[in-house]
């Protein structure tokens, strides 16, 4: 596996964890020199773990793990890391951690499923509080909780860039898959990150994000385009999600519709949550929706 230097004090390995989810991996850094970070160790893949340690220039270690969210190609292999180098997992939390009440509920009735799989039994650490900075050897770190993806997602500002996981990436929308996904949550980190300016943005997977601002814009205007074609649909006639998402996602490839679908409720969701539509005969991923 190649280390790639993006800048200095910043290193980027790709875990060789290619999928239609993932692009070509998950994207793991090492920040700074010295006493390092490290986030985003990625699957809990041996080769992966043991390129990330050769990495190492003579005489350096890992002194802190960091985690963006709890998803299976994003923390499994911090625990293996850490007991291997000896630093301790930071994070928001477990994999409920940040989870709003409607999320909750339909958590509490097994409504998960979708994307790349929860991590069940991660636990950090160290439990980063939002706007918490964690300063160590020639790097700092700010851990900025940025919900929407993820309800335990946190990006890191290092400088003037963002190391944004999968809250924003170059190369596709994020996937939002309710209960761990929460589209009101993203639209609100969108704003988060617009309200602070970076010069670049590092996601957990695909290449560096260098027009910040038009990014997030174009990101905002996607989901806000979505919602207004699930509620032309359903202004027609009331309809399922399987049918809203054949309406909508006409030229996605078979192998992403059920994605697409887990994106469709999340809107549905928040559809329900502004009072815009209402489902029979409870909000479920097979209930049939229709417009108020």
């Amino acid at each position: 596996m190649t280390v790639e230097l993006l800048e200095p004090g910043l290193r980027r390995l790709v875990a060789p964890n290619p999928s239609a989810m993932t692009l070509s991996g998950t994207c793991s850094y090492i920040v700074g020199t010295g006493e390092v970070a490290l986030i985003d160790p990625g699957p809990a893949d041996g080769a992966h773990l043991a390129a990330i340690l050769d990495a190492l220039a003579p005489g350096e270690r890992i002194s802190h793990i960091f985690v963006t969210h709890a998803h299976l190609d994003h923390s499994p292999g911090a625990r293996p890391l850490a007991e291997a180098t000896g630093a301790r997992v930071h994070a928001f939390g477990p994999p409920d951690a940040g989870r709003s009440a409607v999320m909750a509920e339909l958590a509490a009735r097994g409504m998960a499923g979708g994307g790349e799989g929860v991590d069940r039994g991660f636990r950090p650490d160290v439990t980063l509080s939002d706007d918490t900075e964690i300063a160590h050897g020639d790097w700092a770190l700010r851990a900025l909780h940025t919900p929407g993806h993820f309800c335990n997602h946190l990006s890191f500002a290092w400088n003037d860039a963002v190391f944004t996981g999968d809250h924003v990436m170059g190369w596709a929308s994020t996937l939002i898959s309710p209960p761990d996904g929460d589209l009101g949550d993203y639209f609100r980190s969108l704003d988060r990150l617009a309200a602070r300016p970076a010069r670049v943005f590092y996601p957990g997977h695909g290449a560096p994000v260098t027009e910040t601002a038009a990014r997030l814009a174009e990101l905002a205007a996607h989901r806000r385009d979505r919602h207004a074609q699930i509620s032309a649909v359903l202004q027609r006639a009331p309809a399922d999600i399987s049918t809203l998402t054949a309406a909508i996602y006409t030229d996605t490839p078979p192998a992403l519709l059920h994605a697409a679908a887990r994106n469709v409720f999340a809107h549905l969701v928040e559809m329900t949550q502004e009072k815009t539509a209402q489902a029979t005969p409870q909000l479920h991923p097979d209930a049939v929706f229709s417009a108020l």
